[in-house]
């Protein structure tokens, strides 16, 4: 997943992109507003409000024209900024309150959207949540569905279990990571064959197309 990140202070942009790439995120920065208009395309901008070069108000409304990508805002205002924005953040948060808050951004736009997604043989439409193999309707749990749409948004990515903690059941604690083993060993078997998604030792799973 690629993000814009919009903020002029490197002392704030360099931790952040730090700690966002340590997520797994790519992460390209803007350090104006200027440069932001001219930036490459990506699927999610974080912005801050406060900008030297310019109003970071118009600057999000010029984004909206620009790109088709969320917009999460990032401000120093303890009060609803007035901006279309998907979200926004209020400083001071930490790396794993933002990611969250990123990703449930991201479920909500794929979720507005009527196409599916697909790998192979696999199609998953998360708006009406159904999962279909080979044209034949996959019987899942909710969880199951999740996990599965986790791995389907990213094919090819390594997800770790806390990242998968985090998605599915909304939580860090590191202890239901068994309960994702278990899960994961059921969509095998409904998948049909192992080879659909890949474990990696010691950090989580992949999905591949057999």
């Amino acid at each position: 997943m690629k993000i814009l990140l919009v903020e002029d202070e490197d002392a704030i942009a360099e931790p952040l992109t730090a700690g966002l790439r340590r997520e797994g995120f790519a992460v390209q920065r803007a350090a104006t507003g200027g440069a932001a208009l001219e930036a490459d395309d990506a699927d999610i901008v974080l912005l801050d409000l406060e900008l030297a070069d310019a109003d970071g108000a118009a600057v999000c409304r010029s984004l909206r024209e620009r790109i088709d990508a969320p917009i999460i805002v990032v401000s120093n205002r303890m009060t609803t900024p007035d901006v279309e924005a998907d979200d926004y953040v209020i400083r001071p948060f930490g790396i794993r309150e933002l990611t969250a808050r990123i990703r449930a951004v991201m479920r909500k736009a794929a979720n507005g959207h009527s196409t599916p997604m697909r790998v192979g043989g696999l199609e998953l439409d998360e708006r009406t949540r159904r999962a279909e193999l080979d044209g034949v309707e996959l019987a899942l749990t909710p969880k199951e569905f999740d996990i599965l749409a986790a791995l389907v948004r990213d094919p090819g990515a390594v997800l770790s279990r806390r990242r998968l903690l985090e998605e599915v059941w909304q939580t860090t604690w590191y202890g239901s990571a068994k309960t994702i083993d278990v899960h994961v060993g059921a969509l095998r078997r409904k998948l049909g064959d192992p080879g659909w998604i890949e474990t990696v030792r010691g950090v989580g799973f992949r999905l591949r197309s057999p």
